[in-house]
């Protein structure tokens, strides 16, 4: 089978399409034939060595964690499934013609195989960094960096539960962020009084790691209100740094809900073959996205 596998630490050109063994499932695992995987910033974090202390790996690796596809193997004691069964879900290597997964549920019939593949991670994300920052229903939520997968989620997920919420992003990105229910702002200089003129934040998170983090302290005026899940630095500065996900298979129910009710979508902004996954992750990391990038076997 074909997959996207790299042999050193670097650069997107690190990636290389390659021939590679077939994984089978273990138990309690499903082996599916991928139609899409997800692109997640984490993934080039890992492939830059970045993360090494929460994503362990052995050269050469494969990449990749979210994927949507067709089951074609079952692991021992997977009951409920069957091959054939449309899926999407969370496991590893995904960016291959076969993938196994070890936490994945079905496919909502509104959602393509593209679109699924969107889901798990940043759904797992938003939902553990709204628990952990503690913000709840009738108080305002800063988002710094909003746009994105993770924010997009954040957005609805928040305006869901009665949270208000203020997002920053790029100006081509502020009718976006305003048909997600955010209030919405630019960053750049004098993006704090334009917070401050939006309302008062009573808890931020950064997504983008664009180095805001004494701002958004100085927003929350609580160092304990604020988390990041993009800058490596902010523990040094006070502020938790939230990088351990929580329960996958929880995430993925939640997400089932909240399409199924029409309150959470997360569009694809753009899809590459393969054998281009270098390019996603040179754009992703350049940021400005507006939802998600996803490869499409």
């Amino acid at each position: 089978m074909k997959s996207v596998r790299f042999a050193e630490f670097g650069g997107p050109e690190v990636l290389q399409l390659v021939d590679a063994e077939e994984p089978h499932a273990g138990p309690g695992q499903v082996r599916i034939a991928v139609r899409a995987a997800g692109v997640n910033p984490v993934d080039w974090r890992i492939r830059e060595g970045q993360v090494l202390g929460a994503h362990p790996i052995e050269l050469p690796s494969g990449v990749g964690l979210d994927a949507a596809g067709v089951v074609d193997e079952l692991g021992e004691g997977v009951t409920g499934f069957e091959v054939g069964d449309r899926v999407f879900g969370e496991g590893i290597d995904t960016y291959a013609e076969l993938a196994v997964l070890s936490a994945w549920t079905h496919l909502p019939e509104r959602l393509t195989f593209e679109e699924a593949a969107g889901y798990p991670s940043v759904v797992e994300t938003a939902l553990r960094i709204l628990g952990e920052v503690g913000v709840r229903p009738g108080q305002t939520l800063l988002v710094s960096g909003a746009s994105g997968g993770v924010g997009s989620a954040v957005l609805q997920i928040a305006r869901d539960r009665g949270i208000t919420v203020i997002g920053t992003a790029g100006a081509a990105n502020q009718d976006y962020l305003r048909g997600l229910g955010a209030l919405a702002t630019t960053y750049g200089e004098g993006w704090v009084e334009r917070v401050r003129a939006l309302g008062r934040v009573d808890a931020a998170l950064d997504l983008a790691g664009s180095g805001v983090i004494r701002e958004l302290v100085e927003l929350t005026g609580d160092r304990n209100r604020v988390l990041t899940i993009a800058d490596l630095g902010a523990p040094e500065l006070g502020v938790r740094f939230s990088g351990v996900a929580g329960s996958v298979p929880d995430a993925l129910a939640e997400a089932v809900d909240l399409i199924s009710r029409g309150r959470l979508h997360i569009p694809v902004e753009k899809t590459y073959p393969l054998a281009d996954a270098a390019a996603a992750h040179a754009d992703s990391q350049s940021g400005h996205a507006r939802g998600r990038r996803v490869l499409v076997i």
